[in-house]
């Protein structure tokens, strides 16, 4: 498909690679691709990038490397040309005791999504479109002729479904993260505000049956901890993704992003993920490197600690939360214990084998 004729990189640069899907990761490595000279053609199903997001604050995660992610997005050249506003502090709450922590640097930023100005999806857009990047909206080609395929979550991997509103309010920044079982079964429930700009949102994990009900719950206990209107709420929601199987190559398609099953099974969070997958499939295609060996070397062990995380998360916290917001108040170095259980520590690879054995019981993995 992409190497019929070759450059002095060992490398074809005459034939578009194809793009299927306008995600962060397929515009990732599209802007990448683009850059290093290739001609790159994206193919859409709807008519504009970010379609199924209708102003969604999402967090780009920010604990589970040393580096920060902004200089991670740098080094592999893609701008930040869109809305993203750090969090320093977040509250923890059950719904009575509250813990805040302030962690002194970023653990995550905020970015918008959907098809509009300073979203992260016309970011990328933007960007792809500076560098000659083609798009064809309201297009499909089969998963067989595209070079990357990102075109998201897979149905048969769906861990978790999140229901909320966006709001505009007077109240001042903040970042609320709720555990409680009635409003987020064995997730979390978030209220999260910048710039006059809010989102309110319950995730549940499995019995997405509840959904309803504890979106419910989530916004009475919001409302009662704060005095506040929602004016002119918007409905908002998503999936998460996740196996342990992940699909990095079928054929000649490198899968990217959610394509390839790459999520965070405890949080949620895969923004990250997705832009840095991207990348390393354009990487694959410049340097003529195997993918499915660079993205396994990057993800494996994230997943696998996930993995973990997710199934302690449903034995520790099975009737209440007092040991995590007790974590949080007493932990020293924060960032080092969430970094630490985010790559795989030697405590979980002894715990992985039993954690296989009881997640496979309930899940498809």
């Amino acid at each position: 498909m992409i190497f019929s004729q070759i450059n002095d990189n060992g490398m074809n640069k005459s034939k578009a690679v194809k793009i299927l899907g306008s995600g962060p990761s397929g515009l990732a490595a599209a802007i990448i691709l683009a850059k290093a000279g290739y001609s790159v053609e994206v193919y859409e199903k709807n008519d504009d990038v970010g379609k199924k997001y209708f102003g969604d604050l999402q967090g780009l995660e920010n604990w589970t490397s040393r580096e920060d992610v902004i200089d991670i997005f740098k080094k592999i050249r893609i701008e930040i040309n869109f809305d993203c506003n750090p969090v320093k502090e977040i509250t923890f709450t059950d719904g009575n005791k509250k813990q805040k922590r302030d962690f002194g640097k970023p653990i995550f930023y905020l970015v918008k999504r959907g098809c509009f100005e300073g979203s992260l999806d016309y970011g990328l857009k933007k960007q792809a479109l500076k560098q000659g990047v083609r798009f064809h909206f309201k297009s499909s080609i089969p998963e067989n002729e595209a070079d990357i395929v990102a075109t998201g979550s897979l149905s048969k991997n769906i861990f978790a479904v999140d229901k909320g509103i966006i709001f505009k309010t007077k109240l001042p920044d903040m970042a609320i993260v709720l555990l409680d079982n009635k409003a987020a079964y064995k997730g979390y429930s978030y209220l999260l505000i910048t710039k006059g700009y809010g989102c309110m949102c319950s995730m549940v994990v499995e019995d997405f049956n509840r959904l309803n009900d504890c979106f419910e719950e989530t916004k009475k206990i919001f409302l009662n901890m704060f005095d506040f209107d929602l004016s002119i709420p918007v409905p908002v929601g998503g999936v998460g993704c996740f196996t342990l199987k992940n699909r990095f190559r079928r054929n000649n398609a490198l899968f990217v992003g959610e394509s390839a099953g790459l999520q965070d099974f405890f949080a949620g969070f895969g923004i990250r993920k997705a832009i840095i997958s991207g990348s390393i499939a354009a990487k694959s295609i410049i340097e003529n490197k195997d993918y499915g060996t660079l993205a396994k070397a990057c993800f494996d062990r994230k997943q696998k600690a996930g993995f973990v995380i997710r199934f302690l998360w449903e034995k520790v916290n099975r009737h209440d939360y007092s040991f995590v917001l007790n974590k949080v108040k007493t932990s020293q170095d924060i960032f080092g214990f969430l970094y630490s259980y985010h790559n795989f520590n030697l405590i979980e690879k002894l715990i992985y084998p039993i954690a296989l054995v009881s997640m496979k019981i309930k899940k498809r993995i």
